[in-house]
């Protein structure tokens, strides 16, 4: 049963010490409608000053580290806002606190606070309980510019398939959100189906080695706007979680994607699933791959790791 907002006790250090962090850019510059309002509300609360607008990822980054260690940070945005604040939230050992403004929000859900309008909200994130979750590490090679790349993920890396189809929704028509524009990239990408030869090794022991659609590991229940791959993920359980799809044609695939979308997958064949802490993927093609529904380019090496209560996030108690 869920607590009403207003008699959630506040967390210790949850008031002057909190930031909102807003991009007027985002979610193709709907969040700036709501840049005067949130100042007048955080007025409100006793926060002047305590609205932070940037106009980059870069800027962003910058602002967090310049705030004081322990700093409770609000975001307002999706997957995409998050993962790109994921660095220096860490290292400033900050929480988290999210108004879910982004097209496909599986943090949000996994964090219970995606149906809350941006006021409730709020509240919540400047004073509700924080708790631990896990994040992903990724270390790759990058093809394109060479030298390694480490990253920092909250719901999802995707790699084969569902990357191209991430690299194909993040240049699609802006009318489209959600899970109805990750569906219809997913339709373009089939146009040209391919799979890639991957040596897939977990915890020390080969999972899978031949041609392969995709590997894409959640953290979150769900990824693509929703899409619940991977039903029984826990965010706090110190195991990241395998989806792996060997080589399929064309008529699986289109068996399989109507299942995806209502959780009915694992049990496919050519569908393995696990979960892991430690996994090394090696391709003999440039393999594309993408975090929180941000694309990064593709690699022929990969490596992927747990890092366990990484993060203190406010979540909504249920």
């Amino acid at each position: 049963m869920r607590m009403p907002l207003h008699l959630q006790r506040p967390a210790a250090a949850s008031s002057l010490n909190s930031y909102v962090i807003l991009n007027p850019n985002a979610n193709s510059g709907r969040t700036a409608r709501l840049r005067s309002a949130m100042q007048s509300a955080l007025v409100a609360r006793g926060l002047t000053d305590n609205l932070l607008i940037t106009q980059s990822a870069t800027e962003a980054s910058q602002m967090l580290n310049a705030l004081p260690a322990g700093s409770r940070v609000i975001a307002m945005g999706g997957d995409g806002t998050v993962q790109n604040l994921l660095p220096s939230l860490v290292a400033g050992a900050h929480t988290l606190g999210l108004i879910s403004m982004g097209s496909g929000n599986d943090t949000a859900r996994a964090l219970g606070v995606h149906k809350l309008g941006w006021q409730a909200a709020l509240d919540h994130a400047l004073n509700g309980t924080a708790t631990p979750i896990d994040l992903g590490e990724a270390a790759f090679i990058d093809e394109q510019h060479g030298g390694e790349r480490r990253i920092l993920f909250i719901s999802s890396l995707t790699a084969g398939f569902d990357s191209a189809v991430n690299l194909r929704a993040l240049n699609g028509p802006r009318w489209l959100s959600g899970m109805p524009r990750y569906l219809w990239a997913t339709l373009g990408e089939l146009l040209a189906l391919r799979c890639w030869p991957l040596h897939v090794t977990v915890d020390g022991e080969t999972l899978h080695q031949g041609p392969a659609l995709f590997a894409s590991t959640l953290n979150t229940r769900s990824f693509g706007g929703g899409m619940p791959a991977m039903p029984h993920a826990q965010i706090d359980d110190a195991r990241l979680n395998l989806l792996l799809a060997g080589e399929i044609g064309l008529g699986e695939i289109l068996n399989l994607l109507p299942r995806l979308l209502v959780g009915w997958h694992l049990e496919q064949a050519k569908v393995n699933h696990t979960h892991f802490a430690d996994m090394q993927i090696d391709s003999g093609l440039a393999l594309p791959l993408a975090a929180d529904g941000e694309y990064l380019g593709e690699t022929r090496s990969l490596h992927v790791a747990i890092r366990p209560a990484a993060l203190p996030v406010v979540r909504y108690a249920i």
